[in-house]
């Protein structure tokens, strides 16, 4: 069993990982994020990579991004949903490019987590504007 915290960076390296690569920089975003952001301030710091390398582990078995997912669901409170899959579309933003692998990613997540379709428009223009490029 995982808790809020894994959730919360399992729907983030999904999203880095949705391209079929999880980038340095990827990964140096979702530190970042796991730095600043209160939701993170009683996370013990130095267990996000064990933590990212274990997603990508399980993204290698057979519907290994459906039992991610499942996991994220199972065990991220109602009230994190939305957070969950904000932190997903900022991290998807960054790099000022989405794929199509990554759309789909987030579709699924948003989905099957419950964000409903407003709410997630309104995440995703947020992210989209945070990460604009002139």
């Amino acid at each position: 069993m995982i808790n809020h915290h894994v959730a919360l960076i399992y729907a983030m390296v999904l999203g880095a990982a949705a391209d079929g690569a999880l980038a340095d920089s990827e990964l140096e975003m979702i530190q970042g994020i796991v730095q600043q952001l209160p939701i993170f301030e009683d996370f013990e710091q130095g267990n996000l990579a064990q933590i990212a390398s274990a997603c990508t582990e399980l993204l290698t078995v057979e519907d290994g991004i459906d039992a991610v997912i499942s996991q994220i669901k199972e065990n991220l409170p109602d009230r994190l949903r939305a957070t969950a899959y904000a932190l997903a579309c900022d991290v998807v933003a960054a790099d000022g490019e989405a794929t199509q692998e990554e759309l789909r990613y987030l579709e699924i997540l948003r989905h099957d987590i419950g964000v409903d379709r407003l709410t997630a428009a309104a995440i995703e223009r947020g992210a989209g504007a945070r990460y604009a490029r002139p």
